[in-house]
């Protein structure tokens, strides 16, 4: 089978590890800031309202959403969707995520073009994952290699869709960590540095992404072009 492949260990093997470090930086960052108030003393959903009012973005609902680190923006329904407990809890993690939610939403009602070639490139890439390997495989097995690399230009877009997803989110953090201090929503220079810690542990968890992808588009080059050598 393909996921046996010692040489697809290789190749995804760093990105394992990666993804396994950025997801227990992005819960060290989280657990530790979530314990310690923001001088402000909103929660999250309250700094969200002060955010849209100084903004003036009064179209743009708050609601919570089962789950932990669940919290996103919704372009479709103008919606903010935020996590019970960053909704509820007046510290400098939720405040910080709650932001940068409301950052992807100034983005929208500015029609920030990335966004919205992400949100374009959604059912693209959708059907891509499932039918570039489909693809590949097929063109492997029946030794149809036109047909593989086909599928390796189709199976790209995952790439793509992560890459446009990292100005996204930088941008989205950038405006969050600005508006928080614009606004006094935080105050002090620990809270400056929890909030950045919060937002850019979550950053690394979207370059981790990016690497993924490129790391198995690289290894599916590399077995095919290896058959068309062969």
């Amino acid at each position: 089978m393909l996921f046996f492949d010692p040489t697809y260990l290789m190749f995804m093997i760093p990105s394992i590890l990666l993804m396994m470090f950025t997801s227990w930086y992005v819960k060290h960052n989280y657990k530790k800031w979530s314990q310690i108030r923001a001088s402000s003393g909103l929660n999250g959903q309250d700094a969200a309202k002060r955010l849209l009012s100084t903004s003036g973005m009064y179209g743009v609902q708050i609601r919570t959403v089962a789950g932990e680190l669940s919290d996103h923006y919704n372009p479709a329904d103008k919606t903010l969707y935020l996590s019970s407990s960053v909704a509820s809890s007046p510290s400098v993690a939720s405040v910080a995520i709650a932001a940068h939610e409301m950052g992807h939403a100034m983005q929208d009602a500015e029609g920030y073009f990335p966004l919205k070639l992400r949100g374009a490139l959604v059912p693209a890439v959708n059907i891509s994952s499932n039918l570039g390997w489909i693809l590949i495989m097929a063109g492997l097995f029946l030794g149809w290699t036109n047909i593989a690399w086909l599928g390796i230009l189709v199976f790209s877009a995952g790439a793509i869709f992560a890459l446009i997803t990292l100005p996204v989110e930088f941008d989205a953090s950038a405006r969050a960590k600005r508006l928080l201090y614009q606004t006094g929503i935080i105050q002090t220079d620990e809270e400056q540095r929890g909030v950045n810690a919060v937002l850019n542990s979550a950053a690394l968890t979207y370059v981790a992404a990016l690497i993924t992808a490129v790391l198995q588009l690289l290894y599916y080059v590399f077995l095919v072009g290896g058959r068309r050598r062969d």
